[in-house]
């Protein structure tokens, strides 16, 4: 009886991540707010900006993006994963990876999204040398490469986990 007790309040309290993605969405619509100020600036200023300015100011929308679809891939799958399934009956845009990405696909997801992003302020840096100190940018692609390891390192093992799991040595 008390093991069951226990199991009851372990499986029900899953349900204490649900406030994290709803505060999630509220980080969303932030960076939707960052995005239309961003977006607003960038067409303002788009008569007098330079070719190297125009696409600085392309990457920061693109980042911002970016940034948005991330926090939508870890709000939907986490909530999948962790908290409860999500009925999609009834909604005929429901997009299929929302309710078909498991917890090693969010990983991949997740730091693929985050070295895009990292991509991006490596190139933001490339764009103005100028502005940019050698040990900024040594740092910007130090990062980025510990990104790109981590990305590639995660996949192999994913992958050799799912052919260990499979028979295939």
């Amino acid at each position: 009886m008390v093991e069951k007790l226990i199991e009851r309040i372990l499986v029900a309290s899953r349900w204490l991540m649900a406030p994290f993605y709803l505060g999630l969405v509220v980080a969303l619509c932030v960076v939707l707010f960052k995005f239309g100020q961003e977006l607003l600036h960038f067409v303002a200023s788009s008569a007098s900006l330079s070719e190297e300015d125009t696409v600085l100011g392309a990457l920061a929308v693109i980042d911002l993006a970016l940034l948005g679809s991330l926090i939508l891939i870890v709000v939907f799958s986490g909530y999948e994963n962790f908290v409860s399934k999500i009925d999609a009956t009834g909604h005929a845009d429901w997009p299929d990876w929302m309710t078909k990405v498991d917890f090693a696909g969010l990983k991949l997801k997740l730091l693929a999204s985050i070295v895009l992003i990292s991509a991006i302020q490596v190139l933001k840096g490339f764009m103005s040398l100028e502005k940019l100190s050698d040990r900024e940018l040594y740092w910007l692609v130090g990062i980025h490469m510990v990104f790109v390891v981590s990305g590639v390192l995660l996949a192999l093992s994913d992958y050799l986990q799912a052919k260990t799991e499979k028979g295939d040595h």
